[in-house]
Formats: structure tokens, sequence, C-alpha cells
């Protein structure tokens, strides 16, 4: 080679390594001024004296002028909706609820009513209810000194002594009263003073003496037993309230004791009117238990009388509860009807009369009077428009660097594609499209490039487009939120169907999101849920609407700019696509190769971490050329003659053989396979020679001086592969037959087999440009070797009777 030719050689590769550089420049010279010009427009008419800047001299009307604040306006009719008070409607469902509570009470009051007895348990003409309650509550002892003293001090004669036990009873120590509720201590209607018992005692031995003085023996024995019996059911009531209380128990206390039955009846129907009157006027939710209590008691101070108004107050607290809910339709229309009320915001100015000192802070009222007359010196402001590239170019940069470190083989036409995607969002909000594209930009970006730069895009746009444009900040950062979770996820989704999921997920994100911002942001005590409800579910509409938008314009995109996603190779390894079928049928044994190839290459490229869709994917379509002619290959010939043999031309075989990668081309072509796995079709063989014809040739050239053997006749056209995973399927293919020919050999032989093939690939230079290392081919043979023992491995030989059963055998079967 001439010194002129090195030149020249030298002067090509420089100027093809620079032109790569030269056009990456390019591109971010127009991403640039594209985003600049797109996001950034707000700076090309900012007006200087702007709300909150200060005046720099004193500024005056230079006619009369009356005008709308369109900005103050719509924000007071939005906090008039969001604030408005919300109307709320009785609801059916928990008045049920409540008044089947209160009827399971009212039932568990009588149960407790009937365990006790009647009430008066005895004719008050002999003793009144006090002392009827006295004697059936007071202890054993002192109930047997009151009744012995009373048959003793009747005046009347008796014929028979009392009873040895009452007579000589002596009062033991003092000891407690009899047991009571717990919660009844301070509110029982027995007196609590020694003075008050001391008395309650008294009345009840001289109604008792006085009862007992006309009354014959089988009388006063009579009510002996009638006093002793009710006594006796009194403490086991007494006993099962505290001791073993049940649920609905709480209430009462010992409030339904101290009732008569008539005082019962009539407080049941008193407490169902308070009920109804309550349930009637509304309880609204939220209200303290201390003013709902408050309400009951005023209630029942004006219809029930004092001896059941505590156990009133008690139940009626257990029971009542919220039963007012909000009407949407009514809400919808009060607040409405609230924003409709909020005048328009009019500023009025006369001429001459001063609209802002001179260093005075300006008002939005100062700036619609300055922006209506002309004012407000409106311009380009250049200064914020170079702040505003430096900042794009620094986003551009992060997101550069982003690119080299999660994804370094962006081509031209890909970043076209994100720049194009990115131009949607200022886009969108520029044209006033309903929310912002963001969430469409997460899942296309993610799902065709990976979730970390699809994170870094999102998180750029949502820093720069405030800046540059007006834009709602918590309708951006639910957007935001949205995309995000989309470009988490869309990158590890297999199927269309799971993206349409994600989409739904992204729109639930966007408008919790938004909802809690609202929530946070918002100046109103009490919001009108009707209205940050409905403004939500607009959110999650819109996110879902933008992610069906990627999902529609996703196949497009893909096919467009040769994009390979897993989604789509996961489509594309479908068995059930045409070129696959027609490889099925017509090249059955090509077809048997291939699954056995595209098994030991996923094998190894999980365990190099290669992408596993891709390889699985191309290693299905590196031999569809074959179709050509089926019969051209050994493994499609099922034991036939071998058609090479007829043909006794070596160069007409290897003409043959080699065929069969361009044809593949073509086919994949047509069938509109992408790049990525088109590339497998001439990688796979590299520029590797055809060693047997090769061979065969220069034996025919030996005998026959006259035939000249062109290496180059015999070798592939290439190119050598270009990444890993077309070089992992170089190798594959041609340690399959290798592998499928060992029947009984070691695992140790066939590593040996598989490493004399890696060897002699790598001394051919058909992987200096995959990427692949000598440590990675090392492990690549021990998984082609496991590989091989799974599909190899022995199985239990049948014993020959099994394999030939005799008839009387089978008969027996």
């Amino acid at each position: 080679m001439t010194t002129t030719q090195r030149s020249t050689r030298t002067f090509r590769q420089d100027v093809s390594q620079q032109r790569p550089m030269v056009v990456r420049g390019l591109l971010t010279s127009v991403a640039i001024l594209s985003l600049t010009s797109v996001i950034g427009y707000r700076f090309y008419n900012e007006p200087q004296l702007a709300v909150d800047t200060t005046a720099p001299e004193t500024l005056t009307a230079p006619d009369n002028a009356r005008i709308e604040d369109t900005k103050t306006t719509e924000e007071a009719r939005q906090a008039a909706r969001t604030g408005s008070i919300p109307v709320l409607m009785i609801d059916e469902t928990a008045n049920q609820t409540i008044y089947q509570s209160f009827d399971r009470l009212l039932q568990r009051g009588n149960d407790v009513r009937r365990q006790l007895g009647g009430f008066p348990y005895m004719s008050t003409s002999h003793l009144s209810p006090v002392s009827q309650r006295y004697l059936q509550r007071t202890t054993e002892w002192e109930w047997r000194g009151i009744w012995s003293d009373a048959r003793q001090g009747s005046t009347r004669s008796r014929s028979a002594a009392p009873s040895s036990t009452a007579a000589n009873l002596q009062p033991p120590p003092p000891r407690p009263a009899a047991p009571m509720p717990a919660n009844s201590a301070s509110t029982t209607r027995v007196p609590s003073s020694a003075n008050a018992l001391e008395g309650s005692q008294h009345l009840a031995m001289l109604e008792l003496r006085t009862a007992l003085r006309d009354k014959s023996e089988d009388e006063v024995q009579h009510m002996e037993s009638t006093i002793n019996r009710a006594r006796d059911r009194y403490r086991t009531v007494v006993d099962q309230l505290e001791n073993d209380p049940d649920e609905l128990d709480k209430p009462f206390g010992a409030y339904l004791l101290d009732l008569t039955d008539e005082e019962w009846t009539q407080a049941q129907g008193a407490m169902r009117q308070v009920l109804e009157r309550m349930l009637l006027q509304g309880i609204p939710p939220g209200l303290p238990s201390s003013i709902r209590r408050q309400a009951i008691q005023a209630q029942v101070a004006v219809s029930m009388p004092d001896s059941v108004r505590s156990l009133a107050v008690e139940l009626l607290d257990v029971v009542v509860r919220p039963n007012l809910t909000q009407d949407p339709e009514q809400t919808r229309i009060r607040a409405e009807q609230a924003a409709e009320a909020i005048d328009p915001e009019m500023v009025t100015i006369r001429r001459g009369e001063t609209i802002v000192e001179a260093g005075d802070t300006i008002t939005q009222a100062d700036f619609v009077l300055l922006d209506h007359f002309g004012m407000s010196r409106r311009r380009l402001n250049y200064l914020a428009l170079a702040g505003f590239a430096a900042l794009i170019s620094g986003a551009i940069a992060i997101f550069w660097l982003s690119e080299r470190i999660f994804y370094a083989r962006l081509r031209l036409r890909d970043h076209i594609l994100i720049l194009l995607l990115v131009l949607t969002a200022p886009l969108a909000i520029a044209l006033g499209l309903p929310g912002s594209s963001l969430p469409a930009i997460g899942l296309l970006i993610g799902s065709f490039y990976g979730s970390p730069l699809s994170m870094t895009v999102i998180a750029l746009l949502g820093l720069v487009l405030p800046i540059g444009m007006e834009v709602v900040l918590n309708s951006l950062l639910a957007s935001a939120a949205g995309s995000t979770v989309g470009a988490i996820l869309s990158g590890r989704l297999r199927s269309r169907e799971e993206l349409a999921l994600l989409g739904l997920g992204v729109g639930l994100t966007q408008g919790v999101v938004y909802l809690i911002l609202s929530l946070m942001l918002t100046a109103a005590t009490s919001p009108v849920w009707y209205a940050v409800l409905t403004a939500a579910g607009i959110q999650t509409l819109l996110g879902i609407a933008w992610s069906v938008v990627a999902l529609g314009v996703s196949p497009y995109l893909e096919h467009g700019f040769d994009l390979v996603t897993p989604t789509r190779l996961v489509e594309l390894a479908n068995p059930n696509r045409p070129l696959l079928k027609r490889l099925v049928s017509e090249a059955p044994g090509t077809f048997q190769h291939t699954l056995f190839v595209a098994t030991l290459a996923e094998a190894a490229a999980r365990a190099l971490g290669c992408n596993v869709e891709l390889i699985r994917t191309g290693t299905l379509y590196h031999d569809i050329g074959k179709m050509h002619d089926a019969m051209g290959f050994i493994e499609n010939q099922m034991g036939g003659p071998n058609k090479h043999d007829l043909i006794d031309d070596p160069w007409k075989s290897a003409a043959i053989i080699k065929k069969h990668v361009t044809e593949g081309l073509v086919m994949a072509r047509k069938c509109r396979l992408p790049r990525a796995v088109r590339s497998f079709i001439p990688e796979h063989q590299g520029t590797m020679l055809i060693t047997y014809f090769y061979y065969q040739a220069q034996e025919r050239a030996k005998e026959n001086p006259n035939l000249v053997v062109n290496e180059a006749d015999f070798r592939y056209d290439g190119p050598i592969p270009q990444s890993r995973e077309t070089g992992i399927v170089m190798l594959a293919d041609s340690c399959e037959a290798a592998l499928r020919s060992l029947k009984d050999a070691t695992p140790q032989e066939a590593l040996s087999t598989v490493n004399k093939i890696m060897r002699h690939r790598w001394q051919d230079n058909q992987l200096v440009d995959s990427g692949l290392s000598r440590a990675d081919l090392a492990k690549v043979a021990e998984i082609f070797v496991q590989v091989w023992q799974q599909f190899n491995h022995k199985r239990i030989p049948y014993p020959k009777a099994a394999l030939n059963p005799t008839p009387s055998a089978t008969i027996q079967a």
C-alpha cells in the first residue's frame, strides 16, 4: 500500500469518526433552539412593569377606563366554587340503621324489665313506690331487721310469735350497700346521704307496720315472700349487668331499674318521638359528640319528665348518629350559583389619575390598567431568553449524561423522536389542549428506551415548563407524578394489555395527587367535595386519555423510527406470525435447529445480562432465508438424498448456502422486521468460511490446475457481529450441530468441543466488534454445556417385555 493510499485511508477514518460528533452538535443546536423558542415564549412579549415589580416613575391614566380584571375574577369564582357550603340531604339508609339500633336497645330493655318482674311488685296502697324500691335494694340484714321491727311494732296481736331467726337477728357490722352498676353511682335515685337513707328506712318501716296491722298470718307471709322474690330478681339482674354485661346494656345502667312499668312504657314512646324529631332535623357528619349530647339533653328536657331524662339521654346518645350526606347535584348547583354571584372585578380610573406612584410595588389592579393603556412596556426579554436558553442547554447536557450512563446506543432517529415527544408538552399547553402530555411522554420514552431516560426527561420538563410557560402548578405536578409512574413501569411490561392497565394506574395516580394538592393549597376551611372530586376525576380521565393516545401511536412510532421495544419483540416472537408459520411448514428441520439455538442463546444472554427478548426474537428469524431452498440444508433432508451430492459443484453449493443470508434479508425487509432483528441474519454468520465446500474446491483444484479457488467465494459477506447479542447467536449457531452430535460424551468432552469452536471463531476475528471478552466466552461455553446436559439427559431403558408384551399379558392388562 502506497503512502498516498495510507493517507487517504487515514483521512476517511478521521472523517467517519468526526461525522457523528458533527451530527450530534447540529442536533444539539436544533434542540436548544426549538425548546427555547417553544417553551420560553413568555419571554417574547414579557412586560417589564409586571406584578410585584417596582414602578420606576409615577404613571397616570391617559384616558378614562373601566376594565375587568379577568385573572382576579376567575380566582374569586374558583374560590367560591371550592369554598361554598355543601348541600346536605337526609340519608334514609342511615336513618334505617339508627332505628334498628334503637329498636334493639328497647328490646334489650324490655328483656331486662321482664327478668326484673313488674314494678311496683305489690299494691301501692300498702307500700309506696319509694318504700318498695328501698326494700328491693337494701342489704339482707337491713331487710331482716326492718321486717322484724315492723312485725313487733304492729298494734295487732299475733297468735304466732315472730320467727326465732328474725326475732334473734342482730345486725352485723356495717358492710357496703347492694351492688350497683358501675356507671350509676352518681345518678341513682336512692338517697345517698346518711340522713336520707335513714329517712327512707324509717318510711319503709312505718308503711310496713301500717300494712301489717290488719293482715292475717297468711297475708303477712305472702307479703314477705313477695318482697323476697322481688329482691331476688333484682339481685340477679344487678349481678348480670355488673359481672357479665352485654354491649346493649351499657346505656341503661341503674336508670332502667328505677322506673315503674308505666314510666318505662311512657319513656319508650317519648324517646322515639325525640329521635324522630332529631333525625328529621338532621345530624351533620363531623358534629362533635359533646354538642350532639347537648342537643339530646335539650330535646329530652322539653318533652320528658325528670324520672326518665337520664335514661333517655344515655340511650339516645348511643343510637343518634349523623344521617346527613352531601347532595352532589344540589351542591354543584350551589357552587355554580356562588361562582356566578361573584361580580366581575372591575378596575376603574379617570383621566389624569395616578395609576402607581414612583417606587411603589405594582399590584394586580395596577398591572391591568398599565397593560390596558400599553404602559406595561412589553418587549422581547433578551437577557431572560438567554438565561432560559442556558437552562435548556443544561437540561440537554443532563440528558446526554443520563443517556451515556443508561443507554449508550441511541441513534440519530432516536434523538429526533425524543425531541419531538418533548415538544408535544409545551405545544399542548400553548394550544390550550386539556391537560399536559407528560403521561404520554413518560409511557412512550419508558417503553422505547427504558425507565431511567424517561424519568430524566419527565423531571427536566417538570422543571423548565413552569419557568417558561404559564401553567397551573398543581395540574402540572399531578401530571408529572402520573407520568413518573408510567416511566418507571412501562419498560418492564411485555404486552399492550399490560400497558393499557398501566395507563389506568397513571390516570389514578394523577387524580389522587391532584386531589391531595388541591386540599393542601385551598384556602377554604371546608371545601366543597363535589367541586374538588370533580376536578380530581377530570385529571384522572386526562391521564387515562393521554395514556390511550400513547398506546395508539406507539405501533406507528415503532415502525416509523425502527424501534425495538419489549412489547414489539414479544409480538414478533409469536409462533403464529406468518413468517414463522412458513418456516415451520417449509423448513421444519431448520425450525427445530432454530429452537435449540434460541435456547442456548437465551441462557447465555441471561447469564451475561444481555437483551433476552431481542436474542429470542432475532434467533427465531436468523435462518428464515433457508426457505428459499430448504432441501439445500441437511437438517431439512430427513435422511433423503443430499442435494449437493447431485450438484457436485462446490462453487454452486457454496452459493446456495450463502444465499440464505441475502434471501433472509429480503424476506425480513418485506415483513418490515426491525433493523435490530434483521441484523441477526447476516451477523450470525459474519464472514465465516464455508469450510466443507472450500476444502472440496481445493481438492478439485489439485486435480484440475485450471480451477482457481478464491477464498472470498466461500466466505459469507458479513458483517461480523456488531453487538453482544448477535455474537452470542453466532456462537450458539456454530455449537448447536456439534452438541447435537454428542450422544455419549461426558460434560468435559462437550466443553472441550465448545471451547475449540469458540477459539476458532475468536482467532478468525469474527468477534472483534461484538463486545464479547475471553471471560465472556468461557462463561458462555459453560452455559452451553449445561443446556446440552438438560437436553441430553439419560432415561431409564424399558425392558423388552414391556416394549413387546405377549398376547396373554395384553389381555390381562
